[in-house]
């Protein structure tokens, strides 16, 4: 599975606390070998975020992103649930 980051998601992660992003690397490495795994909460999302979905970094914060093909998925943005989905 190839895995790629929009540079917006990369400045989010840049500036999240220290904590959120160890856990974030730990997540993606996590998706990289399942997918659906119980305790990123792979979920589909909508409205505004409709053919996007979401994984949980933390108890707050959500990694969204879309599946390109089969075989690609695109990190587009990172951040805490209140401020990602307003």
């Amino acid at each position: 599975m190839q895995i790629d980051f929009a540079e917006r998601f990369i400045k989010q992660l840049r500036k999240a606390p220290k904590s959120v992003q160890k856990s974030a690397r730990e997540r993606i490495e996590i998706f990289a070998s399942d997918r659906f795994h119980p305790l990123l909460n792979n979920h589909v999302l909508s409205g505004k975020y409709q053919g996007y979905r979401s994984i949980n970094i933390t108890g707050d914060w959500r990694a969204v992103f879309r599946m390109i093909d089969n075989n690609t998925v695109y990190f587009e943005m990172l951040g805490t649930h209140s401020k990602l989905y307003k």
